[in-house]
């Protein structure tokens, strides 16, 4: 296998910027954009859940009736894609959404009643994320971020901007997907979205802690 340069890898980083006004014109090959895709489903999750479905917005009366609702306005219209992420809203380890985890690993019998208990510890005790629904619906949220990050960085990694979007009345934003049908409000909800496309003027490089300042090695 062949793998990158760390120099490489840090350019790209550096290069990343928060995107906020893009090349209408020009557009994201779709083998470069199913990459970045790729990209978000082999991320990982807290304890393989994969809570996530990417919506990716491309319909033209769709992203206008989004515009008033998000800060990002001109983007919606210029952005080559947009992804908005989705959360599972009950990922319990009882529910059927679980059994697909459990069935995607192949568990049977009695290695599944054990990877259950243990997902249940997990979720009641560990983490504690059973109290509310908001509270699991945040877990799964956490995940996509994950998801999202790494979308964003082999995204740069071929030379493609992105900014991601959380400025955006999420009510009404899960109002309009819903309504055009596109999920089950029960089951899902809108964790965060992302612009990708080609930036067409210069970003001012990124500010930063000093690396100093943010670790510190407890040995």
């Amino acid at each position: 296998m062949n793998f990158f340069n760390k120099d490489d890898v840090l350019n790209a980083f550096h290069y990343r910027a928060s995107t906020r006004s893009y090349d209408g014109d020009k557009k994201i090959p779709a083998e470069d954009f199913q990459y970045i895709l790729e990209l978000g489903r082999l991320s990982p999750s807290s304890v393989g859940s994969e809570p996530w479905r990417f919506l990716v917005l491309q319909n033209a009366d769709l992203r206008e009736k989004l515009k008033p609702y998000c800060w990002g306005i001109p983007t919606m219209e210029t952005a080559s894609h947009i992804v908005a992420i989705l959360a599972k809203k009950n990922a319990r380890y009882d529910s059927a959404y679980f059994d697909t985890v459990i069935a995607r690993r192949g568990l049977t019998g009695e290695a599944k009643e054990k990877a259950l208990a243990v997902y249940q510890k997990f979720q009641e005790q560990d983490i504690a994320i059973l109290d509310s629904e908001r509270s699991l619906f945040d877990w799964a949220s956490k995940q996509t971020y994950i998801a999202l990050a790494n979308m964003m960085t082999g995204a740069a990694l071929i030379g493609v901007d992105s900014c991601p979007i959380e400025g955006f009345d999420y009510k009404e934003v899960n109002r309009i997907l819903v309504e055009a049908d596109l999920f089950d409000p029960a089951e899902w909800g809108v964790s965060v979205m992302c612009t990708f496309g080609y930036r067409n003027k210069d970003i001012r490089p990124k500010s930063r802690q000093d690396l100093a300042d943010i670790v510190q090695f407890v040995e």
